[in-house]
């Protein structure tokens, strides 16, 4: 019995161990090919939902699914703040050895969540049409398309959000397997019930020749219900893997929402916070300033239906990138609460050769074949393809510059420096995205060009200014961590 008591403390001991002793190479790429694994697979089911409703054939129907993407945004937004706010301060919390505090945070993050996804959910669900008009649908058509998708995207919140918590806790204890298995399992199952819940019999779902020989025929509005069942799935699936002896519980009773434990999701998570609720509000504005500064509705169809699919491509070749930093992170934020600040350096350093070179050759390979990969998701109508390929190549040019800027964000979130980690959050969709793209169609069309050529450009300009301020930001802060390494006893 008394050796059953111990286990669970002898096993956190041994992560202990390992995360603050292994070559930081090799712990990064053992967390990292599953957490690879999963944001490749989650983002490959939002690409295929996007595939599937593109092969309706109507522009408005894929502008709708774009028109809720800050739905979306805000969803992540609420869920990646308590889970990597909480998952932070429990990587630390390993770190120093102070395992109830860590079971605590859990409790408290994962509960917090998940009430407010229920807030979210009745809120939305009771003024979805105001709603839908405010995340930038601006068409009859578009309008009702969205509020048909957004309606089972409600329903689903409360899931996701505990779901992105459990899954970033998952990992910020170095247990990535059971987060892949997650993630990836409901992923599965989306694939499968979009085609079945999109579709009617007879109907060509875009690959090859093949025609449904059965289905709901429920639209666009069957991809959001598939999106709900398989965060459901996930939900289910992450709550057994939290079970596992060496993980922090989520217990009801452990729930301590009081101001230290909530501070600490504040420091761990704002910059999340602002990351992904400026994305909310660059995709909306970027909706609205394509109705403002175009006229003809089934240009602004096409437009945001090939917005739609290139910010789908984009989030499925980052989502490589994201992983891969996944990795980093519990070693991360383990080696400086251990105040190893030798190997906090070495694995940043790693991170970002690597990432870099594999974003080049990525980039390399998609802008030659951008045309034909743009024609699988976004729009049908010649324009909004015309648009998705210019575009998508634009982004392209500066896809590899995220390297240092992503690393840079995950290292600052995770060893605490929250201000200038939220600094860079803001950046890339904040500080740039949002003034460039109400004012960079605007100064297009004072140069005698079309103002669809500022829409175009502004995400690429809006990654090249980021980079700048983190290449900035980032001078500063590596030399403060090489001080400490260079002072501090525990970093010899």
């Amino acid at each position: 019995m008394s050796e059953q008591i111990r286990n669970p403390d002898s096993a956190k001991e041994e992560k202990y161990l390992r995360m603050t002793t292994q070559p930081v190479e090799k712990l990064i790429n053992r967390l990292a090919v599953p957490t690879i694994i999963s944001m490749l697979v989650t983002s490959f089911y939002n690409l295929a939902d996007t595939f599937f409703v593109r092969h309706l054939e109507q522009d408005s129907m894929v502008a709708a699914v774009g028109v809720v993407l800050p739905l979306m945004n805000i969803i992540q937004a609420i869920g990646f703040y308590h889970g990597h706010g909480s998952g932070n301060f429990i990587s630390r919390a390993f770190g120093r050895k102070e395992f109830g505090e860590a079971e605590k945070m859990a409790a408290t993050g994962f509960f917090s969540a998940v009430l407010l996804g229920l807030v979210l959910s009745v809120l939305g669900l009771l003024f979805r049409v105001p709603f839908a008009r405010a995340l930038g649908a601006k068409t009859p058509a578009t309008l009702g398309h969205t509020v048909a998708y957004m309606r089972f995207i409600l329903l689903a919140t409360p899931f996701m959000m505990g779901s992105i918590v459990m899954n970033n806790q998952l990992r910020m204890q170095g247990n990535a397997f059971f987060s892949m298995l997650g993630l990836a399992s409901g992923a599965v199952l989306n694939l499968f019930l979009d085609p079945v819940l999109i579709f009617k019999a007879g109907d060509a779902i875009g690959v090859g020749n093949v025609r449904m020989g059965f289905g709901a025929g429920m639209g666009v509005a069957g991809a959001a219900l598939a999106t709900g069942i398989s965060q459901v799935f996930s939900f289910c699936i992450l709550a057994v893997g939290m079970g596992r002896s060496d993980n922090v519980k989520i217990r009801l009773r452990n729930f301590t929402p009081t101001m230290y434990y909530f501070k600490g999701i504040f420091k761990g998570g704002l910059p999340s916070l602002a990351r992904q609720g400026m994305a909310s509000i660059a995709t909306a504005s970027l909706n609205h300033a394509i109705g403002l500064y175009l006229v003809d509705p089934l240009l602004i169809d096409a437009a945001q239906a090939a917005m739609t699919g290139v910010n789908r491509i984009m989030m499925f070749l980052s989502s490589a990138l994201i992983g891969f930093g996944q990795g980093f992170q519990p070693v991360c934020g383990f080696n400086y609460g251990a105040r190893r600040y030798d190997r906090v350096l070495r694995s940043f350093r790693y991170c970002v050769r690597v990432a870099s070179v594999v974003l080049v050759g990525i980039a390399a390979l998609f802008f030659v074949f951008a045309r034909p990969i743009t024609n699988l998701v976004a729009g049908a109508s010649p324009e909004a393809l015309d648009i998705a390929a210019f575009t998508f190549r634009a982004q392209l040019v500066v896809f590899p510059l995220t390297a240092w800027v992503v690393m840079l964000n995950m290292m600052l979130q995770n060893i605490g420096v929250t201000g200038k980690a939220t600094l860079l959050a803001l950046a890339r969709q904040g500080l740039a995205f949002i003034p460039l793209v109400l004012l960079l169609p605007g100064l297009m069309r004072l140069l005698g060009l079309a103002p669809l050529l500022g829409i175009e450009l502004v995400q690429a300009a809006s990654d090249l200014a980021a980079f700048l301020i983190a290449l900035l930001v980032g001078r500063g802060e590596l030399r403060k961590l090489d001080h400490l390494r260079r002072t501090d006893n525990a970093g010899v």
